[in-house]
């Protein structure tokens, strides 16, 4: 009687032991993937879904708002950079800022990175980089930790004849110095220079003609990788990069995708929300 139920047992084993040993390959397959992280199933917004409009035309500050689905949604899509092939989002004839600024984003960096890479950039400017010795901002000289990478961090850099510089919302360095701007920006490079693309993933990129304070800043970190800009008025432009390289400021200057800029909905597993 033991013999046959052992025989039984075996049996089952040849006969469903197959089956159950690719449902886990498969469910660790889509762990690994990041599916049944919450954040993977959290609604994505599409691009466009919020726009700043602005009733007297680009430019213009009076009455303006944000319009739609502003609610600080995560992006269905992100923009990758290859340094392979020089890739990079240029826009021409933003609208100048001034001597005081702020400039945010979202980058998921790679480990491996040119000598030198730009994540944003003026033509002629200053640049905000990321390389082997980790966040660099020229002009300021903050070279901070490597071990940014592979992940994904929020970078604010604003400047007023004091440039700061925030990561994930905290300050990491401050100093007196100045901030050259250009009405030419670049996401990805350095002012579309060969060698300097950035390796990696960047998303929500907000450039503002203010200083925003320490609190906003925070404010901002805290609400995630869709975070809608938080001073309307003081907007230069808003590139979120979720599908395209437009411009949702309401100013009208939408950027041009350079080399093989690819968008990709793929961006979660290394994401966890403030």
């Amino acid at each position: 009687m033991g013999n046959f139920k052992l025989q039984s047992a075996m049996e089952y084993l040849m006969t469903y032991g197959w089956a159950i040993l690719i449902i886990a390959v498969v469910l660790g397959a889509l762990f690994g993937l990041g599916v049944f992280n919450a954040g993977f199933l959290t609604p994505k917004v599409g691009p466009g879904a919020c726009q700043i409009e602005r009733p007297n035309g680009p430019g213009t500050s009076a009455h303006a708002s944000a319009q739609g689905e502003c609610t600080n949604g995560e992006p269905d899509q992100v923009a990758v950079f290859n340094p392979l092939s020089d890739s990079y989002v240029e826009a021409t004839g933003v609208i100048s800022g001034s001597s005081s600024g702020t400039i945010s984003f979202w980058m998921d960096p790679k480990s491996t990175q040119p000598a030198q890479s730009g994540v944003f950039s003026f033509a002629g400017g200053n640049y905000i980089g990321f390389g082997s010795g980790g966040l660099g901002v020229d002009g300021i000289g903050y070279t901070g930790t490597s071990t940014l990478s592979n992940t994904w961090s929020f970078v604010t850099v604003t400047y007023n004849g004091i440039n700061t510089v925030y990561v994930n919302g905290q300050q990491v360095y401050s100093a007196a110095g100045s901030f050259t701007t250009n009405p030419t920006v670049y996401v990805g490079d350095i002012a579309g220079t060969s060698g300097t693309t950035f390796n990696g993933m960047i998303s929500n990129v907000q450039y503002y003609n203010a200083t925003l304070s320490p609190a906003e800043v925070l404010a901002m970190y805290h609400s995630g990788i869709g975070v809608v800009p938080s001073v309307v008025g003081s907007l230069v432009g808003w590139w979120p990069l979720n599908g395209n390289p437009n411009d949702y400021s309401g100013n009208d200057q939408n950027g041009a995708s350079v080399g093989s800029v690819v968008y990709t909905n793929a961006w979660q597993s290394e994401y966890t929300a403030p």
